[in-house]
């Protein structure tokens, strides 16, 4: 595997790579399709261009907004897209991913209240209005990943293996770890609707009820082996997310739009080869039993037959945008975001970067496809670099997605939709690299919060620090304090 993938002097140097490998990634140069307004349920947007759900892990130790968090939407309502997809907020203390995740309850609105104006402050600013800007709010609870305890739904023979019950001593989940019941379910569907009308409260446009990277309602989906009404036929798997939905049109009717960022292939765990580095999927047997997506006589291959019939579910119960995503940020990363360098804790990719980019554009083309006049959002794009946007732009006039967004990407360049279309290119000088410091920031937990706060470490000299102050503690702990 080469050390260094991107090496692109030129767009011409990139398709040919892109011919190389077969995959079908294609550009324009000429931006048009991305300056196109978008209809959204009873609202429209002035571009095509958004902003994916990042998690900035900055928030207080009681889940409020912090001066970086802030900074960071601020900077997000200053850079021209106009689809901006907030960050995943947790529902439930216990289902924080982090000691710094955001988290809504009564206590925490008005500052929830306050991040939402002053983006939007941040935008008109630059903007002169903001009615044509759109702004949600992702909500979540963390499943499995969970930082003060596990929270599964089935046990996954492959997923347990590296799913921790203590990571520093290494202790993963024993057999008998017990699974969420039926009646902790349905009461976190009523915790969901609760948070989804605070949403509608705090004045978002928008409410996003997480379905992906393997949190926990993305793991219901895959529950085929669990027992009971949460778990084994699709309509069970899905009843949880079709519940919430029911209960919350009862409560606020069409209020509020709703949208679902989910995963359309879940892929399989892969673990780091001890002699190359490269990433492995952990031994599975088949017919494969586990996950959402997937093949199962050849997992390590999609099957979109139970997405699409998700999405067209969704739809029928009000959802009017789809953000696709896939895989897992704990253990196939390189399936959810191709990258150039792995994470502290990741391995190799064992594929080209461009491979895992055609196969985000492929699953997305084919949902879009199925659904015409459905808004979806595509993923997949950070890694091609200031090239981004002209495959963005040829995906829209390909009609294989509606909006082009970036995650990373926005972190690192939260200007790139206002330089695009204001310039017609993106600065070299400021694009993500993916060299994944941002994800070695989020694994950071060695400070008296618990947890770092993560951003982009080669483009804003504030998270330059932060890793060096990381770097420096790792450093001077002791073993005996590891």
């Amino acid at each position: 595997m080469p050390e260094k993938y991107f090496t692109y002097k030129s767009l011409d140097e990139l398709r040919s790579d892109c011919r190389y490998y077969g995959v079908d990634i294609t550009f324009e140069e000429k931006l048009e399709a991305v300056a196109r307004p978008v209809r959204i349920g009873n609202r429209t947007i002035g571009n095509s261009i958004g902003i994916h759900p990042m998690e900035g892990c900055d928030g207080t130790l009681d889940g409020k907004p912090d001066e970086l968090t802030y900074r960071r939407w601020e900077r997000f309502g200053a850079g021209g897209a106009k689809l901006i997809w907030g960050e995943a907020t947790a529902i439930t203390p216990e289902g924080l991913a982090n000691p710094r995740q955001l988290l809504i309850n009564e206590a925490n609105m008005p500052h929830l209240e306050s991040l939402l104006k002053r983006t939007r402050a941040a935008h008109r600013e630059v903007f002169g209005r903001d009615d044509d800007l759109l702004i949600g709010l992702q909500l979540t609870h963390s499943g499995r990943y969970s930082y003060r305890r596990p929270v599964i739904t089935y046990h996954h023979a492959q997923a347990d293996r590296v799913t921790y019950l203590d990571k520093k001593s290494g202790l993963t989940l024993p057999r008998d770890f017990p699974v969420i019941t039926d009646d902790e379910l349905e009461r976190l569907e009523d915790l969901f609707v609760q948070a989804i009308v605070r949403v509608y409260r705090l004045g978002f446009d928008f409410v996003d009820l997480k379905q992906c990277h393997t949190y926990l309602l993305n793991e219901l989906l895959g529950a085929h082996t669990r027992n009971g009404k949460y778990g084994g036929s699709f309509e069970n798997r899905t009843r949880f997310v079709r519940n919430v939905l029911q209960k919350t049109r009862h409560e606020i009717g069409d209020s509020l739009i709703l949208a679902s960022r989910i995963n359309a292939y879940d892929g399989v765990p892969y673990e780091k080869d001890p002699t190359t580095g490269v990433g492995k999927p952990i031994p599975f047997e088949t017919p494969y039993p586990y996950s959402f997506g997937v093949d199962r006589n050849d997992p390590l291959r999609e099957d979109l037959t139970e997405p699409i019939k998700l999405v067209r579910m969704l739809v029928e119960h009000g959802v009017k945008m789809i953000n696709v995503s896939m895989g897992s940020p704990y253990y196939n990363m390189h399936i959810g975001r191709p990258f150039e360098h792995a994470p502290i804790d990741g391995y190799i990719p064992p594929e080209h970067p461009l491979q895992g980019i055609d196969r985000h554009f492929r699953i997305t083309a084919a949902i879009q496809q199925a659904f015409p006049d459905l808004v979806v959002v595509g993923t997949g794009y950070s890694w091609l670099r200031q090239y981004l946007v002209y495959a963005g732009e040829s995906n829209i006039r390909r009609k294989r997605v509606t909006i082009l967004a970036t995650g990373r990407g926005a972190i690192a360049y939260p200007d790139y939709a206002k330089d695009a279309l204001r310039t017609g290119k993106l600065k070299s000088s400021n694009v993500c690299i993916a060299v994944s410091h941002c994800t070695n920031l989020m694994r950071s937990k060695n400070n008296a919060l618990g947890q770092y706060p993560a951003g982009c470490v080669p483009r804003d000299p504030i998270y330059a620090n932060v890793l060096k102050e990381s770097l420096g503690r790792k450093k001077n702990r002791s073993p005996g304090n590891a």
